[in-house]
């Protein structure tokens, strides 16, 4: 099991930010995939056809997102978290992300995607 911590920049106000994170019809937007999210604690995620699937577990609005995500159908012995804060910077908002408990196999996709898929969409359509 590996950590995996970066920052990002996204040329959005901080709200704006979590709300591309947490609305399934702007995670849509950004994504063009549906989404299925809810800013309720306990309730499950899916993301980019059910590629990234987890439980949600926390939120402070405009600031903070942790959520644990599955990998495959076993119960990992220690539950894989990730934690999104957004602090507000003069280029937009400074993203803080912290994947704890990534499993061995996936780190390389895993982190790839982050960089690539999910914070390089978002960034992107923040630019356009």
């Amino acid at each position: 099991m590996k950590d995996f911590k970066k920052h990002f920049i996204v040329r959005a106000e901080p709200e704006e930010v979590y709300a591309a994170l947490t609305n399934p019809a702007t995670i849509q937007l950004w994504t063009g995939e549906k989404a299925v999210m809810s800013t309720e604690p306990g309730t499950e995620f899916s993301l980019w056809e059910d590629s990234i699937v987890g439980r949600n577990l926390e939120f402070e609005e405009g600031r903070k997102i942790v959520q644990e995500w599955y990998f495959g159908e076993e119960e990992a012995e220690q539950p894989s978290i990730v934690t999104i804060i957004l602090h507000p910077s003069k280029k937009g908002t400074d993203v803080e992300l912290r994947h704890t408990n990534i499993p061995d196999e996936a780190f390389e996709d895993i982190t790839e995607g982050w960089t690539t898929q999910y914070f390089g969409a978002l960034i992107e359509f923040y630019e356009d």
